[in-house]
C-alpha cells in the first residue's frame, strides 16, 4: 500500500490539505486544482484512512482490513464530531431544538459518515482493491450507518424518511399511431 502523503493527525472532513501530491484517478501526479472538489475530498479521506491504518496498533495492512476495522475508524472519528446527539436518558432527548445545554456527546453526523463511506468505498477500488472484498461495503458497516441514522433522528425528534426518487416520464413507443383527423361530428 502506497500512501501519497502522510498526516500527523486525522483531519476534519471539511479541512483543506495543501501539502502532498495530488493524484488523478489514473494514478498519475497532477495539480490539485485540476481535480474536482469531490476528488480532492476523496483523496484526503483515503490518505486519512491509510494514516489511521499506519498508526493502528499493531499497524494494519490494507489487505488485512475488514469491516470491523472500518467501524473502529468511524468510532474513532466521533471524537472530532460537531453534532450533539442526546442520550435516551437526557431530558432533551427527542427535542429538535433543546432550550438549554446538556452534557450529551458531540458525534459525527450520519450524513457525513455516509458520504465518507461512499468516498472511501470508491477510493478503495480505485487504489486496486477488489470490489468483492471492499471493507467499506461490508454488511456490518451498512448496519452501523443505519443504526447511527436511526439513533440520531430519534435523538433530535425528527424522523428520517427516505427520499422518494422521481420516476422519469414515460417515453412514447417508437411507433406512434398515425394522427387521424377529427370525424365529422367532432369539433
Amino acid at each position: 500500500m502506497d500512501s501519497p502523503s502522510s498526516f500527523p493527525q486525522v483531519e476534519s472532513s471539511n479541512s483543506e490539505n495543501t501539502g502532498g501530491a495530488a493524484f488523478s484517478p489514473a494514478g498519475t501526479p497532477s495539480s490539485s486544482s485540476s481535480l474536482s472538489r469531490y476528488e480532492n475530498q476523496k483523496r484526503r479521506d483515503w490518505n486519512t484512512f491509510c494514516q489511521y491504518l499506519k498508526n493502528h496498533r499493531p499497524p494494519l495492512a490494507l489487505t488485512r482490513c475488514s469491516g470491523a476495522h472500518v467501524l473502529e475508524f468511524l468510532r474513532y472519528l466521533d471524537q472530532f464530531g460537531k453534532t450533539k446527539v442526546h442520550n435516551p436518558i437526557c431530558p432533551f432527548y427527542g427535542h429538535p431544538h433543546p432550550p438549554a445545554h446538556c452534557p450529551c456527546p458531540l458525534r459525527q453526523a450520519w450524513g457525513s459518515l455516509d458520504a465518507l463511506i461512499g468516498r472511501l468505498r470508491a477510493a478503495y477500488e480505485e487504489n486496486g482493491g477488489n470490489p468483492e472484498t471492499n471493507p467499506f461495503g461490508a454488511r456490518a458497516v451498512r448496519l452501523y450507518l443505519r443504526e447511527v441514522r436511526d439513533l440520531q433522528s430519534k435523538a433530535r425528534g425528527v424522523s428520517y424518511e427516505k427520499k422518494k426518487r422521481k420516476r422519469p416520464p414515460q417515453q412514447l413507443n417508437a411507433v406512434a399511431p398515425p394522427h387521424q383527423p377529427p370525424s365529422p361530428g367532432e369539433g
